[in-house]
């Protein structure tokens, strides 16, 4: 599943970032690398940004580029 499939209030755990270049770059300083735990905390009201909790930080990620990321699924509030 994508992280972009993933609903808010939950967890899940990354499994692969894909994407090419500077945004791929970009997304991987910001600490979402292979093995992480992230929670959405919420979306916006259109559903574009994402909040992202990673490591204790809030990280605000588009959609689009959320959809690059693959992710195993958690559940609610873990």
């Amino acid at each position: 599943m994508q992280l972009s499939e993933v609903r808010q209030g939950h967890s899940a755990v990354i499994e692969r970032v894909g994407g090419s270049g500077a945004v791929r770059r970009r997304i991987l300083e910001m600490g979402i690398l292979k093995g992480t735990r992230v929670y959405v905390e919420k979306y916006a009201p259109l559903k574009d940004p994402m909040e992202l909790i990673v490591k204790g930080a809030h990280i605000s990620l588009r959609v689009e580029e959320a959809a690059q990321i693959t992710v195993s699924d958690l559940s609610a509030g873990n």
